[in-house]
């Protein structure tokens, strides 16, 4: 049933596909940041096809969601019911009498969008559902059933890792990931947007890999223009997406958006102990909630040491709209975008925020690299001795015992490495090497949007190189 507009999702097409053809019930759930583009994938895989599909509603009570759930049986069914459901056993048992109805070759296709706003307080939802797959769905080898959320955190306690009776019942999971460079340049071009790679990776640092976001970028304007509208103007799409994104994801909304915003502070990230020393919360159940909360939606990214204690473990802002809400819109500096790319602050915030862009796009540094069939972990590392302290960009630990440092730098040409410079990336080396204690060898990459200017210090530090190209590489 593929659909070969689509942009990118190859991953996620090709399970689609598998549990198509699977000889049992699929149940899969699918989970991501919202704005990823979830519900937009699975509509136009299926070709907006569905043996029965419906979509939750945000802040409305169990009759209303009972509702809207009767209204789209009876619009996609034949079968004629005198009075409303009255709880979630009874419809649920009405969307069976609808698909034991249907006569069709393959799988009947079952999409629940927006599942976490279905199951208000009080109601018996998940019993319904539960009762749904278990007692009938199970029992047969023709049925897909698809759900859909973008609370991750919700998604993943009560339906993949349920303890109840929906444990172990879930068949598939499918976390729908932000856009790569790749994808994000491709969906560009097929809206008309001319722009270069240097101005594609300048929006991604303001939007990410987030289609709705990228969706938004007008033809014909450069990078800045389409910043300035979306963000700067006062009718901007994004101008106030902050508040409307949290609140929608996180009841405790204010939480969520304290840890962000400590977090949005160091750009190199924090330890746990850090996050509760700047948040001011304490550490415990909550705390650990709100982390793997907001890991999973997308928001950060955990990096262990190398070491592999949990304590040393640091947490990263890694959404880039967070990053760019907190940096140049929650205290506004000026409303001209343009103004503002001349400032040093605009200057830093494109040099950390590309380290980003390239710990996002580590396997196609790898492949660039020549690496990408050798086991590896990687990370931001930082670390001090004595009165000298170290800040690695990105450090990729290989299984073959060599361990790849990467410098990351973002400028308007090719850069050229001078003896200051020089100096202290051999003093960043030395400092990794004294403090890890590593016994593996150490080979240094350079990874620009251009490339070096080859000269006597590169070519005594720098082994290997890997310019913007390679991160718009399918890998």
């Amino acid at each position: 049933m593929d659909n070969p507009s689509l942009i990118g999702r190859k991953k996620p097409r090709e399970r689609f596909k598998k549990l198509l053809k699977s000889k049992k019930s699929e149940f899969l759930a699918v989970y991501g940041r919202r704005r990823v583009g979830k519900t937009f994938l699975v509509k136009e895989y299926f070709h907006y096809q569905f043996d029965f599909f419906m979509t939750g509603m945000a802040n409305a009570t169990t009759e209303q969601q009972l509702f809207n759930f009767d209204t789209e049986l009876n619009r996609q069914s034949h079968l004629v019911f005198d009075s409303p459901a009255q709880n979630w056993l009874e419809a649920f048992q009405r969307l069976r009498m609808h698909l034991e109805l249907k006569k069709k070759d393959g799988k009947l296709v079952i999409f629940i969008d927006e599942l976490p706003w279905m199951h208000t307080h009080g109601s018996d939802f998940l019993m319904g559902l539960e009762h749904f797959w278990n007692a009938w769905a199970t029992h047969r080898t023709d049925i897909l059933l698809i759900v859909c959320g973008s609370a991750a955190s919700w998604m993943l306690t009560e339906v993949i890792n349920s303890t109840g009776g929906l444990h172990n019942r879930v068949t598939a999971q499918m976390k729908i990931e932000p856009f790569t460079l790749g994808e994000a340049e491709e969906l560009l071009k097929s809206n008309n947007c001319q722009l270069d790679r240097y101005q594609i990776i300048q929006l991604y640092m303001c939007l990410g890999g987030i289609p709705y976001y990228l969706d938004a970028v007008e033809a014909g304007k450069s990078a800045a223009q389409n910043i300035q509208e979306l963000f700067f103007e006062k009718s901007g799409l994004l101008r106030n997406e902050f508040h409307n994104l949290y609140r929608a994801l996180f009841k405790r909304h204010e939480v969520y958006e304290k840890v962000v915003e400590v977090l949005s502070a160091k750009t190199y990230g924090m330890a746990r102990s850090e996050i509760i020393h700047n948040s001011g919360l304490q550490s415990g159940g909550t705390l650990s909630k709100v982390l793997v909360d907001l890991e999973e939606s997308g928001f950060i990214t955990s990096y262990p040491a190398l070491d592999r204690k949990l304590k040393n473990t640091i947490y990263r802002l890694s959404d880039y709209f967070t990053a760019f809400h907190f940096r140049f819109l929650q205290k506004p500096q000026s409303n001209d975008w343009l103004k503002l790319i001349d400032q040093p602050a605009h200057r830093a915030w494109q040099g950390f925020t590309f380290e980003q862009v390239c710990l996002d796009h580590v396997f196609q540094i790898k492949k660039a690299l020549g690496i990408s069939g050798i086991q590896a972990e990687h990370a931001a590392w930082r670390g001090s001795t004595g009165d000298k302290g170290a800040q690695i960009d990105l450090l990729i630990d290989r299984r073959d015992h060599v361990i790849t440092i990467c410098e990351c730098k973002f400028h308007l040409d090719t850069f050229a490495i001078n003896k200051e410079y020089a100096d202290q990336l051999r003093s960043k080396i030395a400092v990794f090497k004294e403090v890890s204690k590593t016994k593996s060898a150490v080979h240094f990459a350079f990874v620009s949007t251009y490339g070096l200017h080859r000269n006597t210090y590169s070519d005594m530090l720098v082994q290997s190189e890997v310019t913007m190209d390679a991160l718009f590489e399918e890998v």
